[in-house]
Parts: C-alpha cells; sequence; structure tokens
C-alpha cells in the first residue's frame, strides 16, 4: 500500500462493509507505525469531537488513541449515502479538496487524506503527520465534503493505463541512467526491488477486487522505477535545465499512478 491514508481507506471501508474486523483495520496501521495518536486539527473540531489541539487543550502525551478515530469514522459513516474518499493532492492538482477549508491545506502539505461524509454536507477529514519514525498522527477536520464531480477511472481503463505507465517508467529510467549526469552507482534493479519490498510490508483487505489489486501492484512497481529514477544520484539533475527536463518527463507518469490508485482504492471502499 502506498501511503497511510490508502491504507485507512481501503481496510476501513472493508470493515464498515462487515467484511473485516477493527482489529483488522488497527493491524493495518501499526505497520506504519507501532504508535498511533487522534487529534483535532483546530478548535472548532476539537469542540465537536472532544479531541485535544494544537494551542488549546495540550498535545503533550499524545492525544488520544487510535480507537476513537474508528468511532469517528463509525460515526460519520452512519448515513447510507456517507462514503470514504482518498486525497493524494500535489500542487497544481487539487481536485476534490474542499476549498476554504483548514483541512484542504494540511492535506495538500502531507499530498495525502480522507474525506469521511455524505458528498454535499458537512464531514470529515483526516490528515497523517509523522511526529517521529515510530509515531503517526491523525489529524481530524470538521470540513464540509464537496460533491463528486469527476469520477474515478472504471478500473479496466486505470489498468490498461497503468500497465502503459510501466513501460514509459522503464524507458524514462534508461533515458536519465545514460544521459551525462549518470556517475555510475548502485545497480537501479536492486534499488527498485528495495523500494518494492517497503511496499509490500502492507496488505490488502481479502476482499479487495482481484483488478483493483492488480492496479494496486502495478502502480507500487511505477512508484518504485520513478522514485529510483528522481532520487539516485546516478540520475539526479545537476542543473535547473536537466531538473525541469526530468520534471517534464515523469510528472506524466506521477500521475497516472495517482490516478490509477484512486480508481482502485475506491473500488475497495
Amino acid at each position: 500500500m502506498c501511503s497511510p491514508s490508502a491504507t485507512l481507506t481501503a481496510w476501513a471501508g472493508a470493515w464498515l462493509a462487515g467484511r473485516s474486523a477493527p482489529d483488522d483495520v488497527l493491524d493495518s496501521l501499526h505497520a506504519w507505525a507501532p504508535r498511533q495518536l487522534v487529534a483535532a486539527g483546530d478548535p472548532v473540531t476539537g469542540g465537536h469531537t472532544g479531541l485535544p489541539w494544537p494551542g488549546g487543550e495540550s498535545l503533550e502525551g499524545g492525544g488520544a488513541g487510535i480507537m476513537l478515530l474508528l468511532k469517528l469514522i463509525r460515526e460519520e459513516s452512519g448515513d447510507p449515502r456517507a462514503r470514504l474518499r482518498l486525497m493524494l493532492p500535489v500542487p497544481g492538482d487539487v481536485r476534490g479538496l474542499p476549498t476554504g477549508s483548514e483541512f484542504a491545506p494540511a492535506a495538500l502539505e502531507a499530498e495525502e487524506g480522507i474525506l469521511v461524509g455524505v458528498p454535499g454536507d458537512d464531514g470529515m477529514g483526516l490528515v497523517p503527520e509523522w511526529v517521529d519514525e515510530d509515531t503517526l498522527q491523525w489529524t481530524v477536520y470538521r470540513t464540509p465534503v464537496p460533491q463528486i464531480v469527476e469520477q474515478d477511472m472504471p478500473l479496466g481503463e486505470a489498468e490498461y493505463a497503468i500497465r502503459q505507465a510501466v513501460r514509459d517508467a522503464a524507458d524514462a529510467l534508461a533515458r536519465l541512467q545514460t544521459t551525462e549526469v549518470n556517475s555510475g552507482g548502485p545497480d537501479p534493479r536492486e534499488l527498485i526491488e528495495d523500494e518494492l519490498a517497503e511496499y509490500s510490508r502492507h496488505e490488502y483487505p481479502d476482499s479487495i477486487p482481484l483488478r483493483a489489486r492488480r492496479i494496486l501492484d502495478t502502480a507500487d512497481h511505477v512508484a518504485a522505477i520513478l522514485t529510483v529514477a528522481q532520487h539516485e544520484p546516478a540520475s539526479a539533475p545537476s542543473s535547473a535545465s536537466a531538473m525541469a527536463a526530468q520534471e517534464t518527463l515523469l510528472r506524466p507518469l506521477w500521475n497516472a499512478i495517482r490516478a490509477a490508485r484512486l480508481a482502485a482504492i475506491h473500488a475497495t471502499a
């Protein structure tokens, strides 16, 4: 699984549908960090939920326990029209974020988050934040839940697109590894396997559709390739023009990954 928000969306969706237990959701989150905390992002949310918030009730000691997060999700999902929506915003693409909310900038900074509630009504936003390497805090916001204007790609289209992205990502890595900035370094294939091993630590619910699972696995493969292409010294751009060229080459592939992941996760939730 690619992020704590994706994990929680998939597993909470399975739990709410009666296809997994609360302990399954907790175990999936603890695979990211052994310590999970919950806090409000602002005083309004703090007053609504009873959670501590920065600048108000002290967060010293870690805020509330993770079981309260499941309680809040259950309460917000009581209406049969309610939805869990994974958010993967990036600068330049903030589709689906509620404008003017406290949740939106927090989700954009984290490049992930979850909206819970009835589209077109008030609901809840969740954003994970790393406190330290062993502690993940879920910050809760009261927020409008926008109407779903743009639907996710059908799974068949998403699977085709992400398979094409595998080939494009491999080509991009080859191009970057053969430019003049390539000074020789670790074998990219080993680095990609290391990235994939990190993704594979996070399991999917058994109820996830097989096609959605394939899409998520393939998206992880593409992301591993792109991560190696971006961050290894052998392909690191050494000038502004090289950096711009790399961005032009890789951005469409990252966009394809995000679209495929959203389609696959929402098919499970």
